[in-house]
C-alpha cells in the first residue's frame, strides 16, 4: 500500500497531477517575491493550516534558499495570532530542529 498522498495522486488522476504540477512550476518561476520569501511565506501558510508534512518539507528548501533559522522561527511565531500557541507546541521544536540538521 502507497502512503505518500503524492504518489497517490499522480497514480490515481496523472493528468490532473500533470496540471497541478504545472501551476506548482509556474508559481516557482514567477518574479514576484524572491525564493527565500516564497518558501517562508510556505512555512507560515502551511503552519496556519497545520500541515505538518510541508512545513517538514519547506524549512530546509526555505534554508537552502537563504533563509535564516531566526527568519524560519519568526514566521513560525508570528502564527501566534492565528492559532496561538497551537502552532509554537505543533511546528516550532521540530521546524527549528530540521532546520539545524539539514
Amino acid at each position: 500500500m502507497m502512503n505518500n498522498p503524492l504518489e497517490i495522486f499522480k497514480q490515481e488522476a496523472p493528468e490532473i497531477q500533470d496540471a497541478y504540477d504545472g501551476v506548482i512550476k509556474a508559481l516557482i518561476a514567477s518574479k514576484g517575491l524572491d525564493a527565500k520569501t516564497k518558501q517562508l511565506a510556505y512555512i507560515a501558510m502551511k503552519v496556519v493550516t497545520d500541515d505538518k508534512n510541508a512545513v517538514e518539507c519547506h524549512v530546509p528548501m526555505a534554508k537552502a534558499a537563504g533563509a535564516t533559522r531566526d527568519e524560519v522561527k519568526e514566521v513560525i511565531l508570528l502564527s501566534l495570532t492565528v492559532n496561538g500557541l497551537k502552532s509554537i507546541r505543533n511546528f516550532l521544536p521540530n521546524a527549528l530542529h530540521i532546520y539545524d540538521n539539514c
